[in-house]
């Protein structure tokens, strides 16, 4: 009853300050520069408020997705199934709205805004209706002409030009080359025509300049050097307005970090960028120096309306005004909802209504910010929030009606009778007439709902707390009963493709590959310390997938970038994609606490001459039998200062051609020797597949490798203060019954849970909370912040019952063409059991098909020093190993035959993981 009444007297402060705050006219600060921050607003629910709701499930607050959120967005919804929107721009008749997709079945759709229909799919598909020649899109655009005549679309070295027919849909499709200077693509950003249409100007985002091109040849005829990573653009007049992304160029004595074969300002400790800058090019007077104007972290979108450039500054979490009479800043608009966490709403796009309500789109809060708008040096007065659909990146108005784009529209939920998959994403068109206040108000409150966010969300310990430590404190800095915790981080697998088997959980044995004769350690570990059957991976692939786990969150300038990676796919090696707050190990750090890191979030490998998987399998017996060092070292490193000053040199990073059981072996010795760290962080990869064993043999060594580590922990005098958290970066390889984005995990300690079944939805974010709970880490954005901590995982009266491995039941030598010097593996037969284990032995009619599967493999990057994690198109690789784990016997679930590469339903997919 006494939180009840807390909870109606905060809702009706809230009222009562959102009233003030509209009426009350704030005062400018010195140099005309204000910050207005958002009114605080309160909510009755948190991440708990799930339960056992499961991804997809319509409630009443709204559809699970699974970012730990719901969604119910303002307005009429319109949903696309040709995959994520990249960016979109509405005709200049209104009409017609263009948007740039991937992970889909176009890299264009044509949408009539009147119908609400999809009238046109463009793409590199035969049953497209217009087919051009890459699918690959970039993170601005599509623009039409003035008139209307003309669209281009930016790809990764220049533009595809249409031209605009009567009806609204697309022709003739021509190509505008921007050549690559040296090894950097042009990869464009925005486009924008002169008034006339007779010049396009174009941000080269991968180069670093603008150019102006003729519109009607495409030539180049102008260049101007700007700041680093040129994304969006604006005309006012006669000056362009141009968002660096990258901010300014480094200077002598700048501390730098690499973003795309350039140095760019960034911290020394967590890589990310340090300066965000606006260029303004004087288009008249072409000897005129490029003026800069310093803005926040991460500048993306770029408005213009009544004498005042918008700027969203994305990292930063606010709005630059700029006055276009003097080009200087003098507003800045906070962009944070909740008081409890500063970061992490990410605004991205921005309009001005005509009747002065500011529009900002928040891309990670499923929401959009209203404001009261006069001038530019005019103090805004914030209104309220709109909810929208899952990740807003684009907002405009047509008359009285606001349009907004969602990338992920209602997550990956396309209509699919066979399973879900992580790649089956959708967008989604929001559209509505922006309502009172009195809505307005009321709609906030379902946004903090919906992204849980609460009060007291981060409860901090008092520094004379005698807390009796447990598990997971309530408050953060209490101790804790766990002193080591170890992450281990696996590749890409569902649910159902592991667990799918066990009858006590929710699972499809039809969709299960890799079940208990193919992972019997992580099977025993499900029946030893508990069975999770509604936990979700947020990330589509690798790249947002290690970005969930070490940032809590997927950085805007990885969503942005789906459409063709070409810039950087992991952002290891990219100040773009880190946040300004730090990863999991620099919170961690900043706790006092110790870090150890085991291949995560590792950029380079080199490997001595000889290095193959079979001499490191044969090294990994010889070193688990004598003791002795690895007679190939290995090396791997990070671009980042933080994490190299923490890691172990000799244990790899990603390649498929490397066993898991290699890695065990270099992560044993130097635990034996060393001891744990607080925080251990592992990546095994070898249940990625697509290395030179099987499929199942590849499964089969992560799981060896995975109950190995358990073991070695369980008998070590660190168990009883030691927490395991075992998860995919992942789970797009394979389907899933309930969603694509449902993934295995397992937390095992004495402290744990043991032999239960728990439904209750977690996620990737819950998880990164709970450890940073043990820890005593702040969290680093709103969304661990608003996250629960698993506190129902674990218990008081701690179970020290060792873990011992079991045997591997599938060869891990199974697929080789050339067996190793030291002998193929024969699992012992009394290890076996009933059910068929996998075996990659081609059927004599299926050899010439595996041939040509086996050629198209050769090609995907999957193993050696240039591994790259997910280059291979999904579709295809998920149809491989299906192939491969069923024996070449049958068929992908939903589909009657067994296609060959190229005929691959899915096949014409741009990668989205191709970062050539």
């Amino acid at each position: 009853m006494q939180v009840t009444r807390r909870r109606r007297q905060v809702e009706k402060e809230y009222v009562v300050l959102l009233g003030r705050r509209v009426g009350r006219r704030a005062t400018l600060v010195t140099a005309c520069i204000t910050t207005v921050a958002l009114a605080t607003g309160t909510a009755v629910a948190s991440t708990r408020q799930f339960g056992t709701d499961q991804v997809g499930q319509v409630t009443a607050k709204g559809q699970v997705v699974s970012s730990d959120q719901y969604i119910s967005p303002y307005g009429s919804r319109l949903v696309l199934n040709d995959g994520k929107i990249m960016s979109s721009t509405v005709s200049p008749d209104g009409g017609h709205l263009a948007a740039a997709v991937t992970d889909g079945d176009a890299a264009l759709v044509v949408v009539d805004l009147k119908t609400g229909q999809v009238k046109q799919r463009v793409g590199t598909n035969a049953a497209d209706d217009l087919r051009i020649k890459s699918g690959a899109v970039g993170q601005e655009g599509p623009t039409y002409s003035p008139d209307g005549k003309q669209l281009w679309l930016g790809q990764t070295d220049g533009y595809t030009k249409f031209t605009v027919n009567a009806d609204g849909t697309l022709a003739n499709p021509t190509t505008v080359s921007i050549p690559a200077d040296g090894a950097k693509h042009a990869l464009v950003g925005a486009a924008v025509f002169s008034a006339d249409g007779s010049t396009v100007y174009s941000a080269v985002n991968g180069q670093n300049r603008v150019v102006a091109i003729d519109a009607a040849s495409g030539a180049v005829k102008q260049s101007w050097s700007v700041g680093n990573a040129p994304r969006g653009m604006v005309q006012v007049g006669g000056k362009l307005y141009v968002s660096n992304e990258g901010g300014r160029p480094a200077k002598p004595g700048d501390t730098t970090i690499n973003s795309y074969g350039t140095q760019v300002p960034a911290d020394p400790k967590t890589g990310a960028t340090t300066t965000g800058t606006v260029s303004v090019i004087d288009l008249a007077d072409a000897s005129a120096a490029v003026g800069t104007v310093d803005v926040g972290l991460h500048p993306t979108a770029v408005y213009a309306k009544d004498g005042a450039v918008f700027v969203t500054n994305t990292a930063d979490n606010n709005v630059s005004v700029i006055n276009t009479k003097n080009d200087k800043v003098v507003q800045t608009i906070s962009t944070q909802p909740w008081p409890e966490a500063s970061v992490g709403y990410e605004p991205n796009a921005v309009t001005l209504t005509d009747d002065g309500h500011l529009l900002v789109t928040l891309g990670r809060a499923n929401a959009v910010a209203v404001y009261r708008y006069t001038s530019p040096q005019e103090p805004v007065s914030y209104v309220g929030l709109l909810p929208t659909d899952y990740f807003p990146s684009e907002i405009t108005t047509v008359g009285r009606t606001v349009v907004v784009s969602n990338t992920r529209g209602i997550d990956a939920r396309r209509p699919d009778s066979t399973g879900h998959g992580t790649h089956d994403t959708t967008s989604s068109l929001t559209q509505f007439a922006l309502p009172s206040d009195r809505v307005i108000r009321s709609e906030t409150r379902k946004v903090f709902q919906q992204n849980g966010w609460t009060e007291d969300a981060v409860r901090m310990a008092d520094k004379h707390s005698r807390a009796k430590p447990v598990a997971v404190p309530a408050r953060l800095g209490d101790p804790s009963t766990i002193k080591h915790v170890f992450l281990i981080v696996k590749e890409n697998r569902t649910y159902d493709q592991l667990f799918g088997d066990i009858p006590k959980g929710n699972g499809d044995p039809s969709l299960t590959q890799f079940g208990d004769n193919v992972t019997p350690n992580q099977h025993a570990l499900a029946e030893q310390f508990g069975l999770y059957d509604n936990t979700y991976d947020i990330g589509t692939n690798s790249a947002e997938g290690h970005n969930w786990l070490m940032q809590a969150d997927n950085p805007e300038y990885t969503e942005s970038s789906a459409g063709e990676y070409a810039r950087s796919y992991d952002t290891e090696d990219d100040a773009l994609g880190h946040q300004k707050t730090g990863f999991l190990w620099t919170g961690a750090q900043s706790a006092g606490r110790t870090v150890r890191d085991f291949g995560e979030f590792q950029q380079f490998l080199t490997k001595p001459s000889g290095a193959s998987w079979q001499n490191l399998y044969c090294d990994a017996k010889n070193m688990d039998a004598t003791g002795q060092g690895t007679a190939y070292p290995l090396d791997s490193s990070s671009p980042i200062p933080s994490l190299n000053s923490v890691s172990v040199p000799g244990f790899p990073k990603f390649d498929t051609s490397v066993p898991d059981v290699y890695r065990e072996q270099i992560w044993k010795q130097d635990f034996e020797k060393n001891g744990p760290a607080n925080l251990n962080m592992f990546w095994l990869s070898s249940d990625h597949t697509g290395g030179p064993a099987g499929p199942a043999a590849q499964v089969a060594d992560n799981d060896l490798a995975t109950g190995r580590i358990v073991d070695e922990i369980s008998h070590s005098t660190y168990w009883k203060d030691s927490a395991i958290f075992v998860v995919e970066d992942d789970s797009q390889a394979g389907l899933d019954h309930v969603d694509g984005h449902r993934a295995p995990i397992q937390i095992i300690s004495p402290w744990a849970q043991h032999d239960k079944v728990d439904s209750h939805y977690y996620s990737q974010i819950t998880m990164i909370r709970t450890i940073e709970q043990i820890l005593g880490v702040r969290p680093m954005n709103q969304k661990d912040t608003a996250a629960t901590p698993m506190r129902g995982a674990f218990t008081s009266h701690p179970d020290d019952t060792p873990f011992d491995a079991l045997p591997n039941r599938t060869s891990l030598t199974d697929g080789l063409s050339t067996p190793p010097s030291c002998g193929v593996d024969t699992p012992a037969k009394q290890s076996l059991k009933a059910a068929a284990v996998p075996a990659t032995k081609v059927p004599a009619d299926k050899k010439s098909l595996a041939a040509q599967w086996n050629t198209w493999k050769s090609k995907q990057r999957l193993t050696g020093p240039s591994a790259v994690p997910d280059y291979a198109n999904p579709a295809q690789m998920n149809h491989l190993t299906w192939y491969e784990s069923h024996n070449w016997a049958e068929p992908y679930p939903g589909e009657n035959k067994i296609y060959a590469p190229n005929d691959v339903p899915g096949a014409y997919i741009p990668s989205t993981e191709n970062d050539d």
